[in-house]
């Protein structure tokens, strides 16, 4: 019986002592899908076009709705390596990241100055901006397939000078002669309707 007793009482203390599986570490795909995204974006803050580009599909879309779409790999590295160009001193900072099963959404700020290269046509001034933004970027397999990005091209133009600042003289004059000639072409239209 002193057998039996000191066997039942080893037995559970035997089984606490064996060695513990180790845990597998489990990414789940939100998880995955938002290390992927932050890693891009992580280059884009580094101005590494390079890097940018590798974690794109081939075939990859972006939609930049302010300047138009983007395809493939050649297109998306000719596109940031002229921006980075422009402006040298570009940073990027996530400030929301909401990461699904497959997209993520980001919004995003960028602030630098154009005192680089030449830029979609527009010569470097020297002036400082700041640009808020926002992706939805779709993944599959772990590479982008596509990106929506959109920012307040206006807001940009306004801050390098080629629109003037909101509400000034100038802002009111060119939206008054905007507001004249479409006036004047619908009373054209009217009259030659009746």
């Amino acid at each position: 019986m002193a057998e039996s007793e000191t066997a039942e009482h080893t037995a559970p203390q035997a089984a606490s002592e064996a060695p513990a599986k180790p845990q597998r570490k489990r990414i789940s795909r939100r998880k995955a899908v938002e290390q992927e995204v932050r890693s891009y974006l992580e280059a884009m803050n580094n101005r590494d076009a390079r890097a940018m580009v590798a974690h794109w599909r081939e075939d990859g879309v972006e939609d930049i709705v302010a300047v138009g779409v983007l395809r493939g790999r050649d297109e998306l590295y000719d596109y940031f390596s002229s921006l980075f160009a422009a402006m040298p001193d570009a940073r990027t900072t996530i400030t929301r990241l909401v990461a699904g099963e497959q997209s993520c959404a980001v919004e995003w700020r960028l602030e630098a100055t154009l005192d680089g290269a030449p830029f979609m046509g527009i010569e470097p001034n020297g002036k400082h901006i700041e640009i808020r933004g926002f992706d939805l970027i779709e993944l599959e397999n772990g590479q982008i397939v596509s990106n929506t990005a959109y920012f307040d091209a206006s807001t940009v133009a306004r801050q390098i000078g080629m629109l003037p600042p909101d509400g000034s003289g100038a802002d009111r004059a060119m939206k008054g002669a905007f507001n004249a000639v479409t006036k004047l072409r619908r009373a054209v239209a009217e009259r030659r309707s009746a």
